[in-house]
């Protein structure tokens, strides 16, 4: 797209910054010394994009390499889409305004399953054909790739190649071979043949499922025996020696997290029930500190940022925390960098450690309870008590923390109407622990803000067999809780039922679900993760137009022994690691963080070898 084109489009629209690029720290290059042009998506807008770590990661580990040139695909707002559509322009990236259709390759980060249509919208806008069938020799290829690929089949027409795991390696090893079949000039499909035994890469069209009157999956075949039966995640297994990137893009406008930040550890050993990223991304692997340290340092000297983030799933169980914290402040303190640590536990958190970081600068207190009863925090192995809680806030209110916010789930497996009361009970105790701290030591102005999310049994967890609240439960369970929470000092906040439910069809769906999916588009679905857009009413119609029941993948308890259309995938975690913890879940025994003594998951024996 030409500079003058261009111009006028961003008069035309409400935030032209997420359109320009040349931001500071992105990368240009002479596209003359180009072998590969690789199109990294993000299937939501700018600003929500550009707080993905795992796209800085990528962006500049790809654009190290010299004859590759990764460059940004975000979704474009509603007014710069009729703007692109009544012009008939394509979308384009935001490093050269190339329009998309002109790369290699467009990776897509799967994060969110009510992004998938954006996935299509932007496919579409992009001129490229939304099936991976109706591509031809000059079209690019698509990639997916992230947490929600774990269960890649509701996009296996669409994407012509998933990768699963992590993809710091596969990533350079898939464009690698791209080079190599350049070079011959042979057909599209050569390229996937010589690809889909790359450990990590799934080629969805070399598969066929097959389903019974029921239907059930019955089997999962690949269509040549020389194509791996199952698909084995990619484990990065020393952070020490992964590329990390010591410069990112900042961002001209607000960003979600506008922030810099460095990733300590990857997996989590608290084994949590309900969560899929502490089952994928087994096994724990720590950054050292002086690794981090060197990371930080650069990071805020060639970002700017006022603000540093220490990533990952549970960051107050980093072996080193204390120290790295300490010494972070000290090198940066006079600047005013202030630390965040976005994931705290209650059980290893210390006030102390919170006193170091609010010098600089105070934020919110943020929680996750997850449930409202004992009972139920141990059907889901959270393994905190509300003494933790109690606790912990007692200090931090003593200390002038006034603003506490809590996160809960609903509709989790077992749950009564009581578990709701412990909710109520709970954000009530913390009131009231508030009260009990002495006035000229607490600070003014109260606010205990209580969130709920609602349940969905999500691929690879030990409640992937369980069957999800109806919409009308959710919504009897969010007003009975609005009734119980009517207190000038709380907020309460939750997740729209109809989104959680939308989710819950596209996390454990088939490949059936795939084709309601583009049927939704085609009614004018998107931006589904957005209430204003969503349209739960649309979609229904879709599934109906398609003669498919959503609530044949949300509704129904599964058996341990039927089929799930994600068992070719293999985490490396054993299945009956799984049926053990969701018994164990039935009878409210906890499992011990697996820190404390190996529990069996599997993932040291078939995929890493050793201990973890």
């Amino acid at each position: 797209m030409n500079k003058s084109v261009l111009e006028e489009l961003l008069y035309k629209v409400e935030k032209p910054s997420r359109y320009i690029g040349k931001e500071i720290n992105s990368v240009s290059k002479n596209l003359d010394k180009i072998a590969v042009r690789f199109g990294f998506a993000f299937p939501d807008i700018y600003e929500v994009g550009m707080s993905h770590l795992g796209m800085h990661i990528l962006y500049n580990l790809l654009n190290q390499q010299e004859d590759i040139y990764c460059e940004r695909i975000f979704a474009p707002w509603t007014d710069m889409e009729e703007q692109l559509r009544s012009q008939h322009l394509p979308l384009f990236t935001l490093e050269t305004h190339s329009a998309v259709k002109d790369l290699d390759f467009i990776g897509f980060t799967l994060q969110y399953e009510l992004s998938y249509t954006n996935i299509i919208n932007m496919l579409d806008m992009g001129q490229i054909p939304i099936r991976s069938k109706d591509r031809r020799e000059a079209d690019p290829f698509i990639i997916a790739g992230g947490p929600c690929a774990y269960n890649p089949e509701p996009l296996a027409e669409i994407a012509d190649i998933f990768v699963i795991g992590e993809a710091e390696e596969v990533i350079l090893e898939i464009v690698e071979a791209y080079k190599q079949w350049k070079l011959e000039n042979k057909e599209r499909s050569s390229f996937l043949e010589r690809i889909v035994n790359i450990p990590g890469v799934y080629i969805p069209v070399f598969y066929q499922a097959l389903y019974d009157k029921t239907g059930k999956l019955t089997e999962f075949l690949p269509i040549q025996e020389e194509y791996p039966k199952e698909i084995t995640k990619r484990i990065i297994e020393n952070l020490d020696e992964v590329y990390y990137p010591e410069r990112v893009i900042v961002p001209f406008m607000d960003i979600v997290h506008d922030r810099a930040m460095v990733e300590v550890f990857r997996g989590c050993t608290r084994g949590c029930r309900f969560c899929q990223a502490g089952m994928i991304y087994r096994p724990l692997r720590e950054r050292s500190i002086d690794k981090v340290k060197s990371i930080a340092h650069e990071l805020i000297k060639s970002t700017g940022y006022e603000e540093l983030s220490l990533a990952s799933l549970s960051t107050s169980d980093y072996s080193e925390l204390e120290v790295l914290v300490k010494h972070l402040i000290q090198q940066h303190g006079e600047e005013k960098v202030g630390i965040s640590l976005p994931s705290l536990r209650l059980d290893s958190f210390s006030m102390e450690l919170l006193e170091e970081i609010q010098k600089v600068r105070k934020t919110g207190l943020t929680f996750a309870p997850e449930a409202g009863t004992q009972r139920l925090r141990d059907v889901i192995n959270k393994g905190v008590t509300e003494e933790d809680l109690l606790g912990t806030v007692e200090k931090a209110f003593s200390m002038g923390w006034s603003n506490i916010k809590l996160y809960f789930m609903i509709g989790l497996p077992t749950e009564t109407y009581e578990d709701l009361d412990g909710i109520a009970d709970l954000a009530h105790r913390v009131i009231d622990t508030y009260y009990k701290v002495p006035k000229e030591k607490r600070n003014k102005g109260l606010t205990v803000s209580i969130s709920t999310s609602s349940f969905v049994p999500k691929a690879f967890t030990p409640f992937q067999w369980e069957a999800q609240n109806t919409v009308e439960d959710i919504k009897a369970k969010q007003n009975y809780l609005k009734n119980k929470l009517r207190h000038k000092n709380i907020k309460y906040s939750y997740h729209q039922a109809e989104t959680s439910y939308m989710e819950g069809v596209f996390a454990r769906g088939d490949r059936r679900v795939g084709q309601a999916l583009i049927k939704a588009w085609e009614m004018g679905c998107k931006f589904d993760g957005w209430n204003d857009f969503f349209n739960y009413d649309l979609w229904m119609r879709a599934f109906e137009e398609c003669g498919i029941d959503p609530n044949f993948y949300t509704a129904r308890t599964r058996e341990y022994d039927e089929r799930l259309p994600w068992d070719h995938i293999q985490t490396g975690i054993r299945k009956q690691f799984l049926i053990n913890e969701s018994e164990k879940a039935k009878a409210g025994i906890l499992t011990q963080d697996c820190r404390l003594n190996c529990t069996g998951c599997g993932i040291n024996q078939g995929l890493i070898g050793g201990v973890c």
